[in-house]
């Protein structure tokens, strides 16, 4: 896995719009809700929804447990797993992210359109920066260089990929986006669904299934573009997605993939017919048919045939929900210079554009190691490179 560059301690940059939001977020104060008592069910007793999860399993589970073990076989005799028991993981940072709440509060900020300004900034020239102020809120930014920027925004360091773009937003101030310019050939989304687990834990707030027909993601496509959304195994939200979210967009559902959950020893994270928790998640594949919207990338390209189910293993990331990257798994069905898209990113990618109201979350220099560089002794350099904590085994497709 390619190390992320870190540039001198000498570049960074400060986030002055953000500062007056950040004081009052912290003014805020929340108030605790003792949970209601739950009833206890027969364990027989099962409603629409587990039959349903029931027999989606029993129809997809052969594909499974056959793809999954020719890969981990394959895993294993390349080198990528290991029959050894798994080692105890490092414990994660515990930095607090309070950028959903700034997002939040960012909404009565007014768009840099309004005022004819120029909706993308820059972090980063060939001398570094030290004093750029940004709006992460109502701008686009961008990394222009070819490695790595470890930069200061509200106060915090973050490590920001080469050649990526970002917008820090609420759902509803997604404007910025659409009037970036760009047409993307790829676009990737990973809602937050609702479900019970989401609301027992209150890791982070769902969105009711309506409100993505919301997204504007015919104004972000081009010609052919390839959407692909990350879906949880409650039947319901599937069929939202094939039978509602797709069509309004104008998407043509092509395939159904599934992501199968390993440890690195190959052995799956739960038991695969475990009547809770399943190891594998399902990804929607579709391309979009709407009226046409044609990028450079997109006049060159020639459709690939996509197969209509696919299994992907991978150990999983230790951050909850922190899903594998698909630029390799895709790359033969959208191009080796295709735009990609990210939405409800919590992350960012090198040469990707990506949203959310945490997208630099797992940016922070907590979630990071420091490496000294393989450079020849005779050249001594005081910039170490950057690779995350939370690096998984390299997918094995």
């Amino acid at each position: 896995m390619a190390a992320h560059r870190k540039p001198s301690k000498e570049t960074k940059c400060v986030d002055a719009v953000s500062d007056a939001v950040l004081q009052r977020s912290e003014n805020n104060t929340s108030v605790d809700c003792k949970p209601s008592k739950k009833r206890k069910r027969k364990r027989n007793d099962l409603n629409q929804g587990e039959i349903d999860s029931l027999a989606f399993h029993h129809k997809i589970r052969f594909a499974i447990l056959e793809g999954t073990k020719s890969l981990v076989d394959a895993g294993l005799s390349c080198g990528y797993l290991s029959e050894a028991k798994d080692a105890q993981e490092d414990p994660l940072p515990s930095q607090e992210c309070n950028l959903a709440a700034l997002c939040d509060m960012a909404k009565e900020l007014p768009l840099v359109s309004e005022h004819g300004e120029d909706p993308v900034q820059f972090i980063g020239s060939e001398d570094g920066c030290s004093t750029t102020h940004l709006d992460l809120f109502t701008r686009i930014t961008e990394n222009c260089m070819d490695c790595a920027m470890e930069v200061t925004l509200m106060g915090e360091n973050y490590i920001i990929p080469p050649r990526c773009a970002f917008l820090l937003s609420d759902f509803a101030r997604m404007q910025p986006l659409v009037g970036y310019g760009k047409l993307f050939d790829l676009i990737v989304l990973d809602p937050p669904w609702e479900n019970k687990s989401v609301k027992r834990s209150g890791r982070y707030s769902f969105l009711p299934s309506s409100q993505l027909k919301r997204l504007p993601v015919p104004l972000l496509t081009s010609t052919g573009c390839v959407v692909v959304t990350w879906v949880t195994n409650r039947p319901s939200h599937l069929r939202f997605v094939r039978d509602e979210l797709y069509p309004h967009w104008g998407v043509e559902v092509l395939a159904e993939w599934f992501w199968v959950k390993v440890t690195r020893s190959g052995e799956y994270v739960f038991p695969l017919d475990s009547p809770h928790k399943k190891p594998y998640e399902v990804l929607v594949l579709g391309r979009y048919r709407g009226c046409g919207h044609h990028s450079p990338s997109s006049l060159r390209k020639t459709e690939l045939p996509m197969e209509e189910q696919r299994v992907i293993v991978s150990v999983p990331s230790a951050l909850h929900s922190h899903k594998p990257s698909l630029s390799e798994v895709l790359r033969p069905y959208v191009g080796a210079d295709a735009q990609c898209l990210e939405l409800f990113a919590r992350s960012l990618q090198p040469g990707w554009t990506s949203w959310g109201n945490e997208v630099i979350k797992f940016q922070h220099v907590s979630y990071y190691t420091v490496e000294p560089t393989d450079k020849p002794t005779d050249e001594p350099t005081d910039e170490p490179t950057e690779e995350p904590t939370d690096k998984p085994t390299d997918t094995t497709t």
